[in-house]
């Protein structure tokens, strides 16, 4: 049977089962689980009055087999004009005592919580979600005589392979409106080997917090924090992205191999690592492993020297990956753009065999108190990626990217820009698009380049110089410029790069696909 159909069959009986206890309790409940899981799986009504002042009463419901997350919204009546108060905790099958117990009490601090393995809403404890009968528990320290106070609880329950951002309800877009959102994709804290000097001067595991913080300063939108084979992290965060609610923090992980390190962003959900060719064979076992998960996968530092001084940073996959479950290379990391180490060639490589792999840049950072790049070390920020996204979230950020809609900002400005856009007819693409035109017909090309001065804009077209339109000047403070490509009904990929007078990038964009076959 279907997986996901047996975990609504069992949600279902579970849900019939436990409407005839909730109606002899006195409580409503309903069940509606749509697609996108947008809306609750169950939802509990019942009433207080004042013969529940001072008490305390559970509302059982059951958590269906196969579910890693269950989050919890709450809301009652009265608590603005009768001064009523209703504390909320939640108790795991094992009631109040037991290993499977007491999960956790916000009092009437929390309306909305969540918890699951890797993370919860502070004032609740992560871990295992088991199937069976839970409950909330609820403290009434002040409800009037003669009150009633009708009360609403919506739950969800997560699934192993949903992404890092369902359900919605606890994830809502920090803005809303479209546009190019900055972003550091690349970063490690205490909960790896970032490291940083304590009070004392003494090396030790950084926090996460500090991370945090400099990236705000860095006037960064979001930032993925990818640790090595962990997701421990994800806790920490759910703590500070209520706080920080100007940024984004995007769950990740660096899956770190003898082989090759890749960054997974947008899942929490446990990955086995260990390629050894009898734990994991290979990458491609390791790519089945990632496929329903939703996230989104990207080759770190492909040209690395890999040995005893840093194993599997360079990427020596046998056999070799299969790129089309890949959707992303890190063209730049830390500052090794323009220097051998750099990602680009080996972008290239997988753009010329046709794979449409996003080019993105990561720091790196393991020290989130630098403050000056110095040999070997990198600040957060430098360099920037840029996406433009309908909106600040994390579907929207990771969508952005795997369209392509991306830039890096290579010394990790605040406000450099680079735009391009094809036009052929009715037909516009940009960056990460794809635009067809037959033989003979002319496309015609702009590009915007804001906040760099003295610079040369480079076109290339199938990674080569483009002779009618290279090494065109940027005199102004915010200019475009535009030119023309014959085409000859074939495949091509078109982009631009910023580099400065000595002939270091400085922001580098992806392609606009020219004749894609099957699109």
């Amino acid at each position: 049977m279907n997986p996901c159909l047996r975990h609504r069959l069992v949600h279902l009986f579970a849900g019939l089962l436990l409407a005839g206890l909730m109606l002899l309790c006195g409580v409503v409940q309903a069940t509606d689980h749509p697609a996108g899981h947008e809306q609750p799986d169950l939802v509990l009504h019942g009433e207080l009055d004042g013969t529940d002042n001072q008490t305390y009463r559970t509302l059982p419901f059951d958590v269906p087999a196969g579910s890693s997350r269950i989050t919890v919204q709450f809301d009652y009546s009265g608590h603005d004009d009768e001064h009523t108060t209703i504390d909320l905790g939640l108790l795991g099958p094992d009631g109040f005592h037991g290993q499977d117990g007491f999960r956790g009490w916000s009092g009437g601090s929390k309306k909305l919580f969540t918890v699951s393995a890797t993370d919860a809403t502070p004032s609740f404890l992560p871990g295992a979600i088991r199937a069976g009968r839970w409950s909330l528990l609820l403290g009434v320290p002040n409800i009037r005589k003669g009150s009633r106070s009708r009360y609403t609880a919506k739950l969800w329950f997560g699934r192993p392979d949903d992404p890092a951002w369902e359900p919605a309800v606890l994830n809502p877009p920090l803005r809303r409106e479209a546009g190019w959102y900055r972003g550091d994709l690349h970063m490690h804290t205490a909960h790896s080997d970032g490291s940083c000097p304590s009070q004392n001067g003494q090396r030790v595991p950084c926090p996460l917090f500090l991370t945090v913080e400099a990236a705000v300063k860095q006037g960064l939108d979001f930032i993925a924090i990818t640790d090595h084979n962990t997701v421990s992290q994800a806790n920490a965060m759910r703590e500070l992205q209520p706080y920080f609610d100007r940024m984004l923090l995007i769950p990740g992980r660096e899956i770190t191999t003898f082989s090759g390190h890749a960054n997974l962003f947008g899942s929490t959900a446990p990955v086995d690592f260990r390629i050894d060719g009898r734990q994991v064979k290979d990458w491609n076992a390791l790519l089945k492993q990632i496929a329903p998960l939703h996230g989104l996968l990207s080759i770190n530092h492909a040209i690395r020297p890999s040995g005893e001084s840093c194993m599997g940073c360079g990427w020596t996959a046998k056999p070799p990956i299969d790129m089309a479950g890949v959707q992303a290379v890190e063209i730049v990391n830390d500052g090794d753009a323009g220097t051998p180490l750099s990602g680009m060639p080996f972008w290239e490589q997988q753009l010329a065999r046709g794979y449409r792999l996003t080019g993105i840049g990561g720091s790196d950072n393991h020290d989130a108190s630098l403050t000056v790049a110095r040999p070997g070390s990198s600040l957060i920020g430098r360099p920037t990626t840029v996406v433009h996204a309908a909106q600040l979230s994390m579907p929207a950020i990771l969508a952005g990217i795997r369209a392509g809609h991306v830039f890096v900002d290579v010394e990790g400005s605040r406000d450099r820009l680079l735009e391009l856009a094809a036009s052929s007819g009715q037909q516009r693409a940009v960056m990460g698009e794809i635009l067809r035109a037959a033989a003979g017909v002319r496309v015609h090309f702009e590009a915007h380049v804001v906040h760099v001065p003295a610079a040369r804009l480079q076109v290339l077209l199938d990674g080569q110089p483009f002779a009618s339109a290279v090494d065109a000047a940027i005199d102004g403070a915010d200019q475009r410029i535009g030119f023309d490509w014959n085409s000859d009904g074939r495949p091509h990929r078109l982009r631009v790069e910023v580099r400065d007078p000595s002939g270091k990038p400085l922001l580098i964009g992806n392609p606009v696909y020219l004749n894609l076959p099957g699109h």
